[in-house]
């Protein structure tokens, strides 16, 4: 074991050299470097920490699963936070909790309806489909690019049992109007917080106001994994749901490697099953393998010690950008917090006005040709995407803002990545192409 020691040592110290000489600081060269809308920031910790647990060769989940569920847990004042393999599976498992039997009367059973947005990133509305359920879409509010919480009253019926909501590119919604809603009628409530893990809505972190939260650690986020996820709960019940649902629907709790965790291994009675038949061999519910690797959580604890520096960063690049660019808001209608929040803003998002004398894909083209990378409001309105052509859905009233954005929204990076240089080179293109309209 002393040997193992001291080869982990060196192998370390080997690693923290090919960092430097891998990744060593870029220089910047305007029009030449490409700008990305998002990408990962990381140091010689982050790969110390991912061969470290490389050289467990444990490889499921296992001890850095566990100090990350536990820290992030911390982080957010939650007791139960429950690793996945990305944020799809984290929104998929959320949503699948609230079928379960165990739920009770208060289940969510095929046909019932969910409230959501069609502004929306697809894993946050297929969850609902893939359960039989039926999504009702609302309109979204043009500046902070969320529900339109005034209609959400007004669009519940027997049948809503759910409100399933992202927070848009790192805004948080109208939480207060949603819980108090959602207390109203007794709704579950389910906040996707894949792109804005850090934000705020009075003082408290979003993704703990629901009933259960869910979170992404792909590279474009606030934190990273390379590919992962977490689904956080208050709830012990639900805790116990969603880990069942993540590990093939079993009825056991054990994690990797243990046995016996609940006392009476052979002391059960479940379903038709003889008394007494393994518990770790019991299923309760037609489940998934949606588990982490080690590996992912090895690279996410050292992630989640720089947050606080990330979200830092990606808010200073949003105000740079604002400050710079809000002379052309005859042109422009850029996002605003929505009330009482604070965001960690996934980008800068940019919606031409109606008098705009150019298009969007004008500008857009113009902005890739100069190495500048923009992207569009995910799906702009899913119900006209190719794959929802034979789709159950209802909308309410209409989606005139939805289509609204879908023909005139995108949005260009803010993360740690992109540096002050950076930043004054996208100032310069977009007076360079302006500066022909005014």
């Amino acid at each position: 074991m002393q040997k193992a020691e001291k080869l982990k040592k060196e192998i370390f110290k080997k690693v923290q050299e090919y960092y430097k000489a891998k990744f060593g600081k870029k220089i910047f060269v305007s029009g030449k470097t490409l700008i990305p809308v998002s990408g990962k920031v990381f140091d010689e910790k982050e790969m110390i920490s991912l061969v470290d647990s490389a050289l467990d060769f444990w490889l499921t989940e296992g001890r850095f699963a566990q100090k990350f569920e536990e820290e992030f847990s911390r982080y957010l004042g939650v007791p139960y936070t429950i690793l996945t393999n990305s944020g799809s599976s984290a929104n998929l498992l959320a949503f699948s909790t609230l079928t379960s039997p165990k739920m009770g009367e208060k289940r969510i059973k095929p046909g019932d309806e969910v409230i959501t947005v069609a502004a929306a990133f697809p894993t946050t509305v297929n969850p609902i489909i893939q359960n039989g359920c039926i999504p009702v879409f609302l309109d979204v509010d043009l500046e902070t690019l969320n529900i339109d919480s005034s209609k959400i009253e007004k669009a519940i019926t027997k049948k809503t049992k759910a409100i399933f909501l992202a927070h848009s590119l790192g805004n948080p919604f109208d939480l207060k109007t949603v819980m108090k809603i959602a207390k109203k009628y007794n709704l579950f409530v389910i906040e996707d917080t894949c792109d804005t893990l850090g934000a705020t809505y009075d003082n408290q972190l979003v993704g703990t106001f629901g009933d259960i939260g869910t979170f992404s650690f792909y590279p474009a986020h606030q934190i990273t994994m390379g590919e992962g996820g977490a689904v956080v709960t208050k709830n012990p019940l639900l805790n116990r749901i969603i880990r069942s649902f993540r590990d093939w629907g079993r009825d056991c709790w054990c994690k990797p490697g243990h046995d016996n965790t609940c006392g009476k291994r052979f002391g059960w009675q479940l379903g038709k099953l003889p008394f007494g038949y393994d518990h770790k061999y019991t299923f309760s519910h037609l489940g998934y393998n949606l588990k982490v690797t080690d590996m992912q959580p090895a690279v996410g604890i050292e992630q989640l010690k720089k947050l606080p520096k990330f979200i830092a960063a990606r808010r200073k690049n949003c105000q740079f950008l604002y400050k710079n660019l809000k002379k052309y808001k005859k042109y422009f209608i850029f996002a605003k917090p929505t009330p009482n929040s604070k965001p960690s803003w996934f980008g800068f998002p940019i919606t031409l006005k109606e008098k705009a004398v150019f298009t969007r894909a004008e500008i857009v083209n113009y902005l890739e040709g100069h190495k500048i990378m923009t992207r569009m409001l995910f799906c702009g309105n899913i119900t006209k995407q190719p794959y929802f052509e034979n789709i159950n859905y209802r909308i309410f009233d209409n989606l005139k803002n939805t289509d609204y954005i879908m023909n005139n929204t995108f949005w260009i990076g803010v993360y740690l990545g992109i540096n002050r240089a950076m930043l004054r080179y996208v100032i310069s293109v977009f007076d360079k192409f302006l500066k022909r309209y005014e």
